[in-house]
């Protein structure tokens, strides 16, 4: 089949286009990029403890003194005396766990974080260091600024500290106080990796870990898994890895959701990170999970599976073996435009490869739901499809391509030529001129002009060449010239 010219910098945003060894990783299509901004859809970078009341870990019972004006907090927790230390921590608490409007910058403000810090290792006293590290909590669920006055007031190892304490309440709220620090950055996320936290954190998993306490280690272990500018070191990488894939078969949704966004953030990466997770097994575990009727539960796992298969041929042949192109036809169809979007997304990258995978596209009927997507989807959705279409079609043999114009893409890609969208528009022309370069190469290309003209879409092609941008103008009037010209005779 002849080549398809299409400007070097089109080329490099689809997987293996070149086939050259040093550009076969994934480069994102910059529309799908979307997917990643949409916050609405990620989780939750920080959490603060809003529980109207705390419970004494020691005596079970309701905590004391809340109604401390803020020049008594500051006397009192700025003496010796133990009680009057609880009593003050135990109001900041209470002024930094109110829903609403917490006086996070107050407190920081006040000098009162090295204080606190050192309330974390007053081991005599569990009910102040449980105080203490709730109220730190949830400044470094706050923004940057106060994230930073927590570590900058030394907190971060006595926090790892308290991993170790044998008073679970502690040592659940250091937890998290450790997640919210992890969450706020790569920067502040390494420097909790390098004060031994790892270790620490998946000692506490265990099949006798309460299901709560279980929650917040699982979403402390996925921050420490994100971000990538850097990524996280190997070595804790390597270290998190095996409980994630335990973490993966636990009972609860929420522990499924937070292991599974800590894969999608540890695939989102290089292919040897992708091998990493790849060799665990969790494959037909992530593609059961995609059929998770909770929102929470399948959009992680459809994103890690969608990033396994931008990596080599053969992860993304392990990833269609477990299952995954039996299970994303009904996530195209899902009610959520936003999932339809992530699972046309995958489907590009498997498109992307080579014919043999195209081929299962095929064989797992999806030709028809592309086109039904292309038709009736949001344009958001849309838009994946045709780049998904894109994919398919530089990569296909002769055969495949007449299998996808049997399954009616024309219509919707001539339809689509209208639209205000100058780089889609580019995208579908450089579909139908490949379409039109390899139907002359079985030599039906009159036919298929004909059936170009009965969709209209030689008058809108004619008519992108007056376009305002010069390269789709260049594009149409390529096209007319080439494939089109007879018939306007």
């Amino acid at each position: 089949m002849p080549a398809l010219d299409v400007p070097e910098e089109r080329l490099k945003k689809f997987k293996y286009r070149g086939k050259d060894a040093s550009t076969r990783r994934q480069q994102r299509i910059a529309v799908s990029l979307e997917l990643r901004k949409a916050k609405k859809d990620e989780q939750v970078l920080k959490r603060r403890n809003i529980t109207p009341f705390s419970l004494d870990p020691a005596s079970k019972g309701p905590s004391r003194g809340t109604s401390l004006s803020l020049t008594e907090i500051i006397s009192n927790i700025n003496t010796s005396d133990p009680d009057l230390c609880l009593q003050a921590t135990q109001a900041i608490r209470k002024m930094l766990s109110r829903e609403k409007n917490p006086p996070l910058k107050l407190v920081v403000d006040a000098g009162l974080i090295p204080r606190l810090v050192e309330f974390l290792k007053s081991s005599l006293y569990p009910s102040l260091q449980f105080e203490a590290a709730w109220a730190l909590t949830n400044i470094a669920s706050g923004t940057s600024e106060q994230t930073r006055a927590v570590v900058n007031g030394g907190a971060i190892l006595p926090l790892v500290a308290l991993l170790s304490s044998p008073n679970m309440t502690v040592c659940k709220q250091a937890v998290w106080a450790l997640g919210n620090i992890a969450g706020d950055g790569p920067t502040f996320r390494d420097i909790v990796i390098s004060s031994n936290a790892v270790p620490h954190l998946l000692s506490l998993v265990s099949p006798t870990t309460p299901v709560p306490f279980l929650r917040i280690i699982t979403w402390t272990l996925s921050n420490l898994c994100r971000n990538k500018d850097p990524y996280p070191c190997d070595m804790a990488v390597k270290q998190i890895l095996p409980t994630l894939s335990q973490l993966l078969q636990h009972q609860d949704p929420e522990v499924h959701s937070d292991a599974s966004w800590a894969l999608s953030y540890l695939t989102d990466s290089s292919n040897q990170r992708i091998s990493q997770v790849v060799d665990l097994g969790v494959l037909p575990r992530l593609v059961e999970l995609m059929t998770s009727p909770e929102l929470n539960v399948l959009t992680p796992s459809l994103r890690t599976v969608g990033n396994i298969v931008t990596g080599t041929d053969h992860q993304t042949q392990m990833a269609i073996d477990a299952g995954m192109l039996s299970v994303l036809p009904q996530l195209l169809r899902h009610p959520k435009s936003s999932i339809q979007k992530e699972a046309a997304w995958a489907l590009s990258n498997v498109a992307a490869g080579p014919s043999q995978h195209i081929q299962q596209l095929i064989s797992y009927d999806i030709l028809p739901l592309l086109v039904s997507l292309l038709k009736n989807g949001e344009y958001g959705v849309q838009k994946e499809a045709i780049l998904t279409i894109a994919n398919f079609t530089t990569g296909s043999t002769v055969e495949q391509l007449i299998h996808l114009i049997q399954a009616g893409i024309l219509q919707p890609l001539v339809n689509l030529l209208t639209i205000h969208d100058n780089k889609i528009i580019l995208v579908i022309l450089n579909i139908l001129s490949y379409i039109f370069q390899a139907a002359r190469s079985f030599s039906q290309k009159q036919r298929l002009c004909f059936l170009i003209e009965e969709l209209r879409g030689l008058d809108r092609i004619e008519a992108l060449q007056l376009h305002e941008n010069p390269q789709i103008a260049l594009s149409a009037s390529s096209i007319v010239e080439r494939h089109l010209c007879e018939m306007q005779l």
